[in-house]
């Protein structure tokens, strides 16, 4: 069993992986134009890194009311 901490731990860091990937997939193309490969590597990174942070905030809020 996880303590709260580790419960908002948890929700932290999927609200910043959340974060940080959803503003990397909109300013990819802000920057110089590069390769087609380049854009669709970083949407692949991008979409599982959201996945992954979905993930951790349904563990950390599982964290959270097993502990209240």
């Amino acid at each position: 069993m996880t303590s709260r901490r580790s419960a908002v731990f948890l929700l932290a860091l999927a609200a910043f992986m959340a974060f940080e990937w959803m503003m990397l997939a909109k300013n990819l193309g802000s920057g110089p134009r590069r390769a087609t490969a380049f854009y669709v590597i970083h949407y692949i990174l991008a979409a599982v890194n959201v996945v992954f942070a979905a993930i951790l905030a349904r563990i950390g809020w599982k964290s959270w009311k097993k502990a209240s």
